[in-house]
């Protein structure tokens, strides 16, 4: 373990998807029936061009740009029912992740979730995994007014937490995360994930600290 990376931390704030639960491939099959439901074909781009946005911009996104019928609440309501037992029973969490979790708390570190899902997926992936114990603060992108890679989510857990943002260290799988973790004026640790495997140089690039998996922060 780097023993630099928790020096002067006294909270630690984790992105959801992709960071802390392997999700992302949940997205990819909801992405592919709901457009089927459309009858229109996902772009193939559109995981990047999302990537970053809150729930509500993403479907603000998604409605403007391949006409959808629905409205933006009917698109929220229906992709959390296509996710929701995913969530629940499919979505594990990445590995080492409740044992770094569980080190944190014994030494009095506190800890959040910054996230782009929705509160109803958030709140069924922390209780389906037994970690939502652990978390002080969680707070999604739909409460402020930007998505990352603006800062907003991360200054808003890092106020709920009481913790000044320099003191605050960002877990994150997504290059808009980490420059959002960067932009709120907190030290940084880029997360592998699947879904972003081809740009893992950059992500380690942009972040101070990067790991494949949270194994490495338990090891002496």
């Amino acid at each position: 373990m780097n023993q630099n990376i928790l020096k002067d931390i006294q909270a630690v704030i984790f992105d959801l998807d992709g960071t802390l639960v392997d999700s992302m491939w949940v997205w990819a099959s909801i992405d592919r029936e709901y457009f089927r439901q459309h009858g229109l074909e996902v772009p193939e781009n559109l995981q990047q061009r999302i990537s970053g946005m809150s729930f509500s911009e993403t479907a603000d996104f998604i409605k403007e740009q391949y006409q959808i019928s629905d409205t933006i609440e009917e698109m929220k309501e229906t992709w959390n029912r296509m996710a929701e037992e995913k969530y629940r029973t499919e979505v594990p969490l990445k590995p080492g992740a409740y044992e770094f979790l569980k080190l944190l708390k014994e030494n009095g570190i506190k800890t959040g979730v910054a996230t782009s899902n929705s509160k109803h997926l958030v709140e069924i992936a922390l209780r389906a995994r037994k970690i939502d114990a652990f978390m002080d603060s969680v707070h999604t992108a739909c409460e402020v007014e930007h998505g990352k890679p603006e800062p907003d989510i991360y200054l808003l857990v890092a106020k709920d937490l009481g913790v000044a943002p320099k003191n605050c260290l960002v877990f994150e799988d997504i290059i808009e995360g980490i420059q959002a973790g960067r932009r709120a004026g907190m030290r940084t640790c880029a997360v592998a994930d699947v879904a972003t495997e081809g740009i893992w140089e950059e992500k380690k690039q942009e972040a101070d600290f990067a790991v494949r998996d949270y194994m490495e922060l338990l090891s002496n």
